[in-house]
């Protein structure tokens, strides 16, 4: 089953409106009734492209998403802002284009009043700035405080530091790609493992002795092949803690 999260996410009465003027949106009641199609917790594929909207509405898909049985993996295709970043958060597994972008920010609203509604509302931004940062705290591992200096800064990340960040799980397409558990440092690509595949098979493919005036095979000397192949590795280490490889 894929559900789409494109355009604006808005509340469930007010959805009717983007689809008569044919604009991109969707509400916790288009994701729930998809959810409640589903067969056998079938697995749920995620496309997201938004730059957000609602926060109430936002918060009910992620808990949608959330509380779904089956396997949810997203796919962020272009943008996931605001709201639609906290509905990412939900995946268990999530991916992101290498030209997508993930976007947090403080939640905001418009609003007039005297100074005590403006202390009420502020109370109540507040709240939903934590409510916020705990669905991107249980998706990094981050704690609060580093979330909401994030957030402060309405911070964009690309490809590469959303997956730093904990934000994303894998790049899509990068098929270089490999998950680990430590700083990366020293961890050898794919393309340079299948060029030293490569390089050991067509050493095998060379005939190691010499025949005699009686045409027996004799052996060949090791010792300058053996030297001769680890000048090689060596060489193409060289090249790889060199970053040309």
């Amino acid at each position: 089953m894929k559900i789409n999260i494109k355009g604006a996410i808005v509340r469930n009465d007010s959805k009717w409106i983007y689809d008569w003027l044919e604009m991109d949106a969707v509400s916790p009641k288009d994701v729930i009734k998809a959810i409640e199609s589903t067969k056998d917790n079938e697995d749920l594929e995620v496309e997201i492209s938004s730059g957000g909207g609602d926060v109430y509405a936002g918060s009910e898909i992620y808990t949608a998403l959330k509380e779904y049985k089956g396997k949810v993996v997203g796919k962020i295709v272009g943008l996931a802002g605001s709201a639609a970043s906290v509905v990412a958060m939900a995946c268990q597994i999530l991916k992101i284009t290498p030209t997508g972008q993930v976007m947090i920010h403080r939640v905001s609203v418009a609003v007039s009043g005297n100074t005590k509604t403006f202390e009420s509302i502020s109370e109540l931004l507040a709240s939903h700035d934590v409510g916020i940062a705990n669905a991107y705290m249980l998706k990094t591992g981050k704690d609060k405080k580093e979330i909401l200096e994030m957030m402060d800064k309405e911070t964009y990340f690309n490809a590469k530091t959303a997956l730093d960040n904990g934000f994303v799980d894998e790049i899509m397409f990068d098929n270089e790609l490999r998950l680990s558990a430590s700083t990366g440092d020293g961890l050898i690509s794919e393309k340079v493992i299948e060029k030293m595949r490569n390089y050991l098979a067509k050493q095998k493919e060379q005939p190691n002795t010499n025949e005699n005036e009686n045409g027996e095979a004799i052996p060949q000397p090791t010792s300058s092949y053996k030297l001769a192949q680890q000048q090689e590795i060596n060489r193409i280490k060289n090249k790889i803690y060199g970053g040309i490889l």
